[in-house]
């Protein structure tokens, strides 16, 4: 049986020029919350994929059995798609997307650049055992990290709870991309919020401390976690097209 999707939370895909784009969303979120950079992008002439992430999008019940090596596959394909038709790649994510956009550019050094929002990538001391114990218990869900935003008018369509199982394969996988960081060697367009209540902004510094790349950090002082729908997504947006453009020459 197919589960219908939540509205706005269909992937995005546009054929543009030799440089694609590939955009991923965060954890128990969905496109929606990544759209506005997917079309701009678009917009500016570049080619785009964006994936809806295996178990996001839908119901929280459909994400339970997923895994980090669902999502990080999913992120793959949509490279790969691209690789096919272009002459370059940026990546670009938000918070869990962002631990896949590092995935991605350890794996395929012949990425041209990477776009970070509030990216996940330090590894959390006796968060897993806290939550395996939790899943022992018998709890399969626990309260949602979703729409933290600091603009009243606004707000992200994501689930209204967090699957443990799901959560724990997270961190996981954050632990492996942090210990590849340095791996990185590609210019770095980082956003980092102030106040995130969901990412400390400490994995920013994490991140800075060990990619071998260039980075260029924009500090986010008045928007929260999911600053792509805050009030600076206009920001967001055109420095993340702009960095594109250099890049792609």
């Amino acid at each position: 049986m197919t589960i219908p999707l939540m509205p706005g939370c269909e992937p995005f895909s546009a054929d543009g020029g030799p440089t694609g784009i590939v955009v991923l969303h965060g954890f128990t979120g969905n496109p929606a919350s990544m759209r506005g950079i997917a079309e701009r992008m678009a917009n500016a002439g570049f080619s785009v994929e964006m994936p809806r992430l295996p178990g996001h999008g839908t119901t929280v019940e459909d994400m339970v059995p997923t895994r980090f090596s669902d999502w990080s596959d999913a992120a793959e394909e949509a490279y790969q798609l691209l690789a096919a038709r272009t002459e370059r790649i940026v990546v670009v994510g938000l918070s869990m997307g962002g631990t896949l956009t590092c995935w991605l550019a350890e794996r395929h050094p012949e990425i041209a650049g990477i776009v970070l929002v509030n990216p996940l990538v330090e590894p959390v001391e006796g968060m897993t055992d806290a939550l395996q114990e939790l899943l022992d218990s018998g709890t399969e869900t626990m309260e949602s990290i979703g729409s933290d935003i600091a603009d009243p008018t606004s707000e992200e369509a994501s689930y209204d709870a967090t699957p443990v199982a799901a959560l724990i394969s997270l961190f996981g996988g954050v632990e492996e991309v942090s210990g590849n960081l340095a791996a990185i060697a590609c210019p770095v367009l980082l956003f980092t919020s102030t106040q995130d209540h969901v990412v400390p902004p400490s994995n920013s510094v994490h991140l800075m401390e060990r990619v071998s790349g260039s980075i260029e950090q924009v500090i986010l002082e008045r928007s929260f976690h999911v600053a792509t729908l805050d009030f600076d997504a206009d920001l967001i947006e055109a420095q993340s097209v702009a960095f594109a453009e250099r890049i792609g020459g």
